[in-house]
């Protein structure tokens, strides 16, 4: 099953099946909407999400699951998740809860005719969110996405274009080096585990890669100035990613009150 995501503007208040061209035939999407989003229950009633949470999926744990919506820099993000019908058999709203601070997220379901309703694949459609926002954080803060000062069509596509394709290059050749650059230590087993004595280090990033074929291109610097610097940059995240997931042991995740 292929799966949309799409997002709406946080003013939005209609029902999203009402807006146009966000419904496309038997295309599935989760749609990130506003806490004011107003749905219509099975039984008629129509409420608010934020509404939906607090009469339908209750505030002490009832209803909720912990699912994880992806893989992050220090490993999988763990929410609660939470799983409301609507008056129509193919739409659902899925809310997602922030383990530690309770904060809701809000997003609005459709699953065509003949399609399973699989609340582990929306789950992870919902996810994808932040691969797309890591994207454009790296094309701003390493390759200049957001610096150009061109006020004409054509210019700022050309600009767009180049920023993009450096990107791309940077994102395939980390991918391809992953598993090749990644020497980090096993993550921990137990919460009083003692720290390895070598961490090891982290895979190239795309940033990482950037600046490799930066430094290639500009002036040169002292021997082995870059390669040093990397090696040390990894080690400490590799060190720093080993801690957090030893706390994340120490921890355990109960739903807030």
């Amino acid at each position: 099953m292929s799966v949309l995501f799409r997002t709406t503007p946080p003013q939005t208040n209609r029902a999203p099946c009402s807006q146009p061209n966000c419904q496309p035939p038997q295309q599935a999407y989760v749609l990130r909407v506003a806490s004011t989003c107003v749905i219509q229950t099975p039984s008629g009633d129509r409420l608010t999400c934020a509404q939906a949470v607090t009469e339908l999926a209750g505030r002490r744990g009832r209803g909720w699951q912990v699912r994880s919506a992806g893989a992050g820099s220090k490993g999988h993000r763990w929410y609660a998740w939470a799983w409301i019908a609507t008056a129509s058999p193919r739409h659902h709203l899925l809310v997602r809860r922030h383990l530690a601070t309770g904060e809701l997220a809000f997003h609005y379901c459709f699953v065509p005719e003949g399609q399973p309703v699989v609340v582990s694949r929306l789950v992870r459609a919902a996810g994808l969110r932040w691969p797309v926002e890591e994207c454009f954080e790296f094309g701003k803060d390493h390759f200049g996405l957001d610096q150009c000062q061109a006020r004409l069509h054509d210019a700022i596509a050309r600009h767009t274009v180049l920023v993009m394709a450096a990107l791309a290059v940077c994102a395939v050749t980390a991918a391809r080096l992953r598993h090749r650059t990644d020497s980090q230590a096993p993550p921990p087993a137990t919460p009083d585990q003692p720290p390895p004595a070598e961490p090891g280090l982290i895979p190239l990033t795309v940033p990482e890669i950037g600046r490799l074929l930066a430094d290639v291109l500009h002036h040169p610097q002292p021997p082995d100035h870059a390669l040093n610097w990397l090696t040390w940059r990894r080690r400490h995240q590799a060190r720093a990613r080993w801690f957090h997931q030893r706390t994340r042991l120490n921890r355990e995740y109960a739903l807030v009150n």
